[in-house]
């Protein structure tokens, strides 16, 4: 009997790792930009969700939480998409698609669900170009690469390239 190595741990960790990545790039960006926010108040902002407002309170120390917090967020939703594209391989014929409109259905819950019910609690509308840039990031910065990374982990193996000629 021979064991085979199992493909996904390598594409599920680097697909978190790059989704998480792109994300938090993103939040620290857009922030600093448009308003002047700290990198270390954006970390925080996420640490805020388990420890309410005192995590602003909290400087490097709830920062560095904030960032362990949204990373395991981001394998979270990655051991989601992996789990589903395991038993339905459907979802990795058309990564770009389905990762896509995996990435609407996360903003939704992270921001209809998961930030309610969280330390932090309801929040307004957020401006027009905070919304379409959120929600263009969940599908094309996290959900799209996460995608590709459960087709590198599930999808069948290509046939090798051949010619023929006739």
């Amino acid at each position: 009997m021979t064991l085979t190595r199992p493909t996904w741990p390598r594409p599920f960790v680097s697909s978190a790792l790059l989704a998480g990545a792109l994300d938090i790039t993103y939040a620290i960006v857009f922030s600093y930009f448009r308003s002047g926010v700290a990198p270390s108040r954006i970390l925080q902002s996420v640490a805020s969700g388990a420890l309410g407002r005192g995590a602003y309170d909290g400087g490097t120390r709830t920062a560095a939480l904030g960032l362990a917090l949204h990373f395991l967020i981001a394998f979270i939703i990655t051991a989601i998409y992996f789990l589903a594209a395991s038993g339905q391989r459907w979802l990795t014929r058309r990564p770009l698609l389905t990762g896509a409109v995996y990435g609407l259905g996360v903003y939704g819950v992270m921001n209809l669900v998961v930030i309610p019910l969280s330390a932090i609690g309801t929040r307004p509308h957020p401006a027009a170009i905070s919304l379409a840039t959120g929600v263009l990031v969940h599908m094309f910065c996290i959900g799209v690469p996460i995608a590709f990374g459960a087709r590198r982990a599930f999808a069948p193996a290509a046939a090798p390239f051949t010619t023929s000629i006739r």
